[in-house]
């Protein structure tokens, strides 16, 4: 053993108190970015497809899938740096035994994509 791995094992640091806290931290973490890398993909999705049909369609179709584009994109940015920010608040609070359920970052995504859906609902009406 050299001599910094027995500096490690004589010294447990306060994140290693919590392990299994910290891993079900970093998971959920990944599953906010994939999360978000879905949601852009689907943005870009709607604004494709609309593209390669836009002969058929109204010039409010073009804003609406502009619309739909955009906003997804921005969600699935916002989602990014939500996920990041209560990714770093946890390790503190796991650490300082503080931990709380983060209601407002659940609220605020879930009515941005209430918001998108609707943009979607009325996009498909309009084809």
């Amino acid at each position: 053993m050299t001599s910094r791995q027995v500096k490690y094992q004589d010294k447990p640091t306060v994140d290693s108190k919590y392990i299994q806290q910290h891993l079900a931290n970093e998971r959920t973490f990944l599953a906010w970015i994939r999360t978000a890398i879905a949601v852009i993909g689907v943005g870009f999705l709607v604004t494709n497809l609309h593209y390669n049909m836009r002969f058929s369609l109204s010039k409010a179709g073009d804003i609406l899938a502009n619309l739909i584009g955009v906003a997804s994109v921005a969600l699935g940015i916002i989602t990014i740096i939500m996920a990041t920010v209560v990714y770093f608040k946890k390790i503190t609070t796991i650490n300082d035994q503080t931990f709380t359920a983060s209601r407002k970052y659940i609220i605020t995504l879930s009515i941005f994509i209430i918001i998108i859906s609707l943009l979607f609902g009325s996009y498909f009406i309009m084809l």
